[in-house]
């Protein structure tokens, strides 16, 4: 039987400072002058082959950054067993590489055979949160290391849930010992598509439990009656009311290792330093009003 981990925090985990998705083209630049960048992260599904020119930029990087691990393709939230190989693959690369941090996604992705290019939303049922949590304890005890499992961006509501997603994601954390990542983007569409006050979610939500915190973009449409609908694409830049989330969060939580995602349309690095140093300025004020 697979034992629960150490989940004391790290000595060399991530520091509470700005860190961005790492893209193999700016490799040069964030060698030459990094700015604010003081983290990278990776995502796990392109570092599981063996050797070669990514794993080659990785090690050089990791010797100079902390370095996190984000998940995308372990279906935490799926009615089937987790993939045995995808996560020995996932235990080789951590092992390997010794991560400051590791995170998946409370989502499905996998059903049967078939793999879905999309993080799939979950019903908050007593149900689901004894499978999410018996996989969260498979992966944790398997890898030897504490995980955080990141809220969704939603775009439905379940009308068979019984938990709201903060509720549903603290009683995960006292049921595993993970911790949580928390996207401010996502808790921004979530909000917006339906129907509450992002900052109503961010004082329910268990920021002590916080390992990480995540922005990024995303894209407006409309949906079939006219009314907004944001889809979280990581495509664009970070707008001014998710940053203003941001601040809202980090005046109640404190400073937290602070993600820019831009994974589509990835721009030239000058405009994701630029993402990276404003996150800077909202950590630096948090530090300087306590």
């Amino acid at each position: 039987m697979l034992t629960r981990p150490d989940c004391s925090p790290r000595p060399d985990a991530l520091p509470h400072a700005p860190g961005v998705g790492y893209k193999p083209q700016h490799f040069q630049h964030i060698l030459e002058d990094a700015g604010s960048v003081e983290w990278l992260e990776i995502h796990a599904e392109n570092y599981m082959g063996d050797g070669g020119r990514p794993l080659a930029q990785l090690r050089h990087l990791s010797q100079r950054f902390a370095i996190s691990v984000h998940g995308v393709g372990l279906s935490i939230g799926g009615a089937s067993p987790l993939d045995p190989d995808h996560l020995a693959r996932l235990k080789h690369l951590t092992d390997w590489l010794n991560p400051a941090s590791f995170s998946e996604h409370l989502a499905w992705s996998t059903h049967d055979s078939h793999f879905y290019n999309d993080l799939l939303p979950l019903p908050y049922t007593n149900a689901t949160l004894a499978r999410v949590s018996d996989h969260i304890d498979q992966v944790q005890g398997l890898l030897g290391r504490q995980m955080l499992l990141e809220n969704p961006s939603s775009y439905l509501a379940f009308a068979e849930s019984t938990w709201e997603e903060p509720a549903f994601l603290h009683e995960i954390a006292k049921r595993t010992g993970c911790g949580l990542l928390l996207d401010v983007n996502n808790v921004f569409v979530s909000a917006t598509n339906l129907g509450y006050r992002p900052q109503d979610y961010i004082d329910d939500y268990p920021l002590d439990l916080v390992g990480e915190i995540h922005l990024g973009g995303h894209d407006e449409d409309e949906d079939d009656h006219g009314a907004p609908l944001l889809i979280d694409s990581h495509g664009a830049a970070v707008v001014d009311p998710v940053w203003a989330l941001l601040d809202y969060t980090l005046a109640r939580s404190g400073p937290k290792p602070t993600l820019v995602e831009w994974d589509t349309d990835v721009p030239d690095w000058p405009v994701l330093e630029a993402e990276a140093a404003r996150a800077a300025a909202a950590l630096n004020a948090v530090k300087l009003a306590a």
